[in-house]
C-alpha cells in the first residue's frame, strides 16, 4: 500500500515532470556513455581472450635470417616453454589486375609435417587448407579478400624471390596473430593493398632457400612460466642466427594496437561522464532546494502530524531515487542501442571471427549507484535544511529577501539601466549560492559543446600536418634486403622519379635507464626534404650530423630529454652497442621514430652506401608507368603510397572520429538545453507570486518576461567564458587519453569551434526562455497572489 508520503511524492513529481525529465536526461546523457564504454570494453576484451585462447595466441614472438629446424628444438627444451611453432615468414609483392599500384603480401609457411599449426592458429571463414603436394595454394587473408572482391577459386599473381608466381586461393581466414592488419611500419590498416596469406612451407622455403631451416618463431609458455628467463635463452640461442630479438605478445603489433584502444576507452569510461554527472548534481541540488523553499509549510505540518525529521529527509531525497532509476533506465537503453552501433566501427580495425555487442549488466548497477550517489551528494545540504527546519518556523512564509541596491547600483553602474535590469541584478545578488550554481551548470554545459568541434580541428590540422607538411613523398619504396649505392641508383632511375632520397634504417633497442623501446633508428639525409622532420611549431629541424632526434612520445615513454645519452643496441649486422646523444624532439602522431644522419648511421654499422629504401617524388603523368616497372622489380618488398595512406586514414581513423564526435556534439546538445530550461523553470516557479505582482502593479507582459529571461540571461552570458575555459582543459584531457604509442591526436582548438559552443547554448537559451516565456503569460495572477499564511 502506498503511503502519504509517497503520493505526495507522486503528485509533486507529476506537477515538475518537464524538471524531472530534463535532470534524468542529463543524467542518462553520462551513464550511457560509461556503460556504452564499459560494454565496448567488455565486448572487445572477452572476444580477444576467447579468439586468442581458442586458436592459441603465442606468448613470445621472434624473427631471424636462418636458422636450422634444429634450433627450434633446442628452444622446445627450454624452460618453461610448453610449444614452439618455426615458420618461414617473407613479405612479397602482389600484382592485382585492377589495381595499379603493387600491393604487398605478408606469406606465413603452414607447419612443415603438413599437420595443423599448433600456435596462431587460422580460422577459416571459407574453403580449406592448402594440399601438401600443392605448391601454389595459399589461403588468403579476409580483409584484403573482401576489399579486393577475391574469393576461393580465384587467383592472384605474386613476386616470390624475383620470380613472378600465380597463387590459387584455396581458403579465406584470418589468425589472432593479425586481428590488425598492417605492413611494418604503418599505424593504419590498408587493407585494399596489404594481406596476411598462409602457405606450404616447402613451397615457400625451397623458394628463398630455407628448407629445412626457419626465420620466424612463436612460443607458448608452460602455465606459470616466467617469459624473461625463456627470453634471455632465446635470444642467446638466436642471436648468431640473425635475430633481432624476442618480444613478448604486448610488444606484437596488432596485440598492442589492440590494448592501445582499450586503453583508450577505459579512460573515456571514467572521464566524460563524470563531467555529466556533476552537471546532473548541479541540476538535482537545484530542484530539490525550490521543492524545499516552496514547501516550508507542508514540512511543518508533516512534522506536526508526527512525521520524524528522519521521515522528512527520507521523503525528499526519494527524489533523488526517481530521478536516478528514470535517468539509470535512460541511460541503460542508449547505452545499449549507442553501443550495438559502435561496435561495427571497430571492424574498421580488428578483424574477430565474430564481433557481437555484449551488454555489461553489471554497469547498469554500477550506474544507479554512481547516479545515486551523485545526486545524493548534490542535495544533502537540502535535505539537511528540511530535517533541521522547526515546525514553528517552518509554518511562518519565508522572510522576505533584502531588497537593497545591489553593488552595482551602489557603485553608480546602473544609472542608465532599465528598472527591469535593476530588479534581475537584485535578484541574483540576493541569493549569490544559487546564482553560483546555476552559473557552475551551464559553464559545464558550454564546456561540453567545446570537445566535439577540437576533435574535428584535430583531424583536419592532421591531415595537413601528416600529409602536406611532414610526409611530402609520392611514394616510399623498401627493399628485401639491404642494398648497395647501385640500388638507390636503380631506384631514382626508375621512370617518372622526379627526386628521390635515401633511407637506410636498423633494428635497434634504444635504453634509457630501466626502460627500453625496439624500433627501427632511420637513417636520412641532412637536406631531407621528402619525409621532413617537424618540431612542435609544424617548422622544419636540420639534422645534426651527429646525435639522435626522436619522437617526443618516444621521449616521453623512456623518460629522456634533450641532452641526455640513450644507448643504442643495434640487433643486426654486427650488433654495435653505442651511446648517442638527444639532439632534437620530433612532432609526429603515429608510431614513434628516432633518426640519425644517414652518414653516422652508416659509420655506426661500419659500411658503406647501404640502404634500405628511398623516398620518391614523382610525375603523375607517369605513374602508371612507373607503377607497372615497379611490380617488375623484384628487390622492392613493400611500397607505400602517400594517396592510399591518406585514404585509409580517412576510411578508419577519421571516419570513426567522426562519429564520435557527432555522438558527443548530440549529448552536449541535450545537456545545453536541458541545464537552461531547468533553470529557467526553477527560477519561473520560485518567482511566479512576485512576476504576478508586477503584472498587478501595471508592468507589461513583455516587461515582466525582460525580468525573468534578464536575470537567466546575464547567468547564461557570464557562464560563457568559464565554459570555454572548462572546454578547453576537458577537450586536453580526453584528447589527451588518446595518446599511446601508435596513433595520436594533435589538440588544436580554432576560433570557429569556441563560436559555435557559444550559438549553441545561446540557442537552447532563446529555445528555453521562449517556453518559459509563455508560461508567464499563462500565470494565475489571482491565485499566485493569495497569501500563503
Amino acid at each position: 500500500m502506498i503511503s502519504p508520503l509517497d503520493r505526495k511524492l507522486l503528485r509533486d513529481i507529476g506537477k515538475m515532470k518537464g524538471q524531472v525529465v530534463a535532470v534524468s536526461l542529463v543524467m542518462a546523457c553520462g551513464l550511457a556513455m560509461m556503460i556504452m564504454t564499459r560494454s565496448l570494453i567488455l565486448t572487445l576484451e572477452s572476444t580477444r581472450e576467447t579468439y586468442y585462447q581458442k586458436y592459441a595466441m603465442a606468448d613470445i614472438f621472434a624473427t631471424l635470417k636462418r636458422a636450422p629446424l634444429s634450433v627450434g628444438e633446442q628452444i622446445a627444451a627450454l624452460p618453461g616453454v610448453a610449444t614452439v611453432e618455426t615458420r618461414v615468414a617473407v613479405e612479397v609483392t602482389l600484382d592485382l589486375p585492377g589495381l595499379a599500384e603493387p600491393a604487398t603480401g605478408h606469406i606465413i609457411s603452414l607447419p612443415e609435417d603438413g599437420g595443423p599449426q599448433k600456435l596462431n592458429r587460422v580460422f577459416l571463414r571459407t574453403g580449406r587448407f592448402p594440399r601438401s603436394d600443392e605448391r601454389r595454394e595459399v589461403v588468403l587473408g579476409e580483409s584484403f579478400a573482401l576489399a579486393n572482391n577475391l574469393t576461393t577459386g580465384d587467383s592472384l599473381v605474386a613476386v616470390i624471390n624475383g620470380r613472378r608466381e600465380t597463387l590459387k586461393i584455396c581458403g579465406i581466414g584470418l589468425s589472432p596473430e593479425y586481428v590488425f592488419e598492417a605492413r611494418v611500419g604503418e599505424t593504419l590498416p590498408n587493407h585494399k593493398r596489404f594481406s596476411v596469406i598462409w602457405m606450404n612451407y616447402r613451397a615457400l622455403a625451397v623458394a628463398y632457400n630455407l628448407d629445412g631451416a626457419f626465420n620466424d618463431i612463436c612460443v607458448d609458455l608452460a602455465p606459470g612460466a616466467k617469459p624473461e628467463p625463456v627470453i634471455e635463452s632465446m635470444d642467446r640461442l638466436l642471436n648468431q642466427y640473425g635475430a633481432g630479438g624476442a618480444f613478448l605478445r604486448k610488444e606484437q603489433p596488432s596485440a598492442q594496437r589492440l590494448d592501445d584502444e582499450l586503453r583508450v576507452l577505459h579512460s573515456l569510461a571514467v572521464a566524460y561522464p563524470l563531467v555529466f554527472l556533476s552537471v546532473a548534481a548541479f541540476m538535482v541540488n537545484a530542484v530539490l532546494a525550490r521543492i524545499v523553499r516552496l514547501q516550508r509549510e507542508q514540512i511543518a505540518q508533516m512534522k506536526a502530524l508526527g512525521y520524524s525529521a528522519w521521515q522528512v529527509g527520507g521523503h525528499y531525497l526519494k527524489f533523488v531515487v526517481v530521478i536516478g532509476i528514470l535517468g539509470t533506465i535512460i541511460g541503460g537503453i542508449a547505452g545499449r542501442f549507442m553501443g550495438g552501433g559502435l561496435v561495427n566501427m571497430y571492424t574498421l580495425f580488428f578483424r574477430f571471427p565474430s564481433l557481437v555487442f555484449i551488454m555489461d549488466y553489471s554497469a547498469l548497477g554500477l550506474a544507479l549507484v554512481i547516479s545515486l550517489g551523485a545526486s545524493t551528494l548534490g542535495v544533502l545540504t537540502v535535505v539537511w535544511q528540511a530535517v533541521k527546519l522547526p515546525p514553528a518556523e517552518a509554518m511562518r512564509p519565508e522572510p522576505p529577501a533584502d531588497f537593497k541596491p545591489s553593488l552595482f547600483e551602489r557603485i553608480g553602474l546602473t544609472r542608465f539601466f532599465s528598472p527591469v535590469a535593476r530588479m534581475a541584478l537584485r535578484n541574483i545578488e540576493r541569493r549569490p549560492w544559487q546564482a553560483v550554481f546555476t552559473c557552475c551548470g551551464l559553464a559545464l554545459a558550454t564546456g561540453l559543446m567545446v570537445l566535439p568541434g577540437a576533435m574535428s580541428d584535430s583531424i583536419d590540422y592532421l591531415l595537413t600536418f601528416q600529409w602536406n607538411s611532414q610526409q611530402r613523398q609520392d611514394v616510399a619504396v623498401f627493399l628485401t634486403e639491404p642494398g648497395s649505392g647501385r640500388g638507390f641508383h636503380d631506384l631514382e632511375h626508375l621512370p617518372g622519379v622526379i627526386h628521390a632520397e635515401p633511407i637506410r634504417s636498423v633494428r635497434a633497442r634504444l635504453k634509457f635507464g630501466a626502460r627500453h623501446r625496439k624500433l627501427s633508428v632511420t637513417g636520412i639525409s641532412p637536406d631531407a626534404n621528402l619525409n621532413r622532420l617537424l618540431d612542435g611549431t609544424g617548422h622544419p629541424m636540420a639534422l645534426p650530423k651527429d646525435g639522435l632526434v626522436m619522437s617526443a612520445k618516444l621521449a616521453e615513454v623512456i623518460g629522456a630529454h634533450i641532452g641526455d645519452e640513450v644507448q643504442i643496441e643495434v640487433l643486426e649486422g654486427k650488433r654495435p652497442v653505442l651511446n648517442v646523444p638527444i639532439r632534437g624532439l620530433v612532432t609526429d602522431f603515429a608510431g614513434v621514430a628516432a633518426y640519425m644522419d644517414i652518414s653516422s648511421l652508416r659509420r655506426m654499422m661500419k659500411e658503406g652506401d647501404t640502404i634500405n629504401g628511398a623516398y620518391l617524388s614523382l610525375d603523375h603523368n607517369r605513374w602508371d608507368e612507373f607503377m607497372r616497372e615497379l611490380k617488375d622489380t623484384p628487390q622492392a618488398a613493400v611500397v607505400m603510397v602517400k594517396r592510399d595512406q591518406l585514404n585509409a586514414f580517412r576510411e578508419t581513423t577519421g571516419q570513426s572520429i567522426g562519429i564520435i564526435r557527432k555522438l558527443y556534439f548530440v549529448l552536449a546538445t541535450i545537456v545545453a538545453f536541458g541545464v537552461v530550461y531547468n533553470s529557467a523553470r526553477i527560477a519561473l516557479s520560485e518567482r511566479s507570486r512576485e512576476l504576478a505582482t508586477l503584472r498587478v502593479v501595471g508592468f507589461s507582459l513583455g516587461e515582466v518576461r525582460g525580468v525573468l529571461v534578464g536575470e537567466l540571461a546575464i547567468l547564461v552570458l557570464a557562464a560563457l567564458p568559464a565554459g570555454l575555459l572548462f572546454g578547453r582543459g576537458l577537450a586536453l584531457f580526453i584528447m589527451s587519453s588518446f595518446s599511446t604509442e601508435t596513433v595520436r591526436l594533435p589538440i588544436i582548438i580554432t576560433s570557429s569551434t569556441y563560436s559555435i559552443a557559444v550559438l549553441v547554448v545561446l540557442t537552447a537559451s532563446v529555445l528555453s526562455f521562449g517556453l518559459v516565456g509563455r508560461m508567464v503569460g499563462k500565470l494565475d495572477m489571482v491565485g499566485v497572489l493569495k497569501a500563503r499564511d
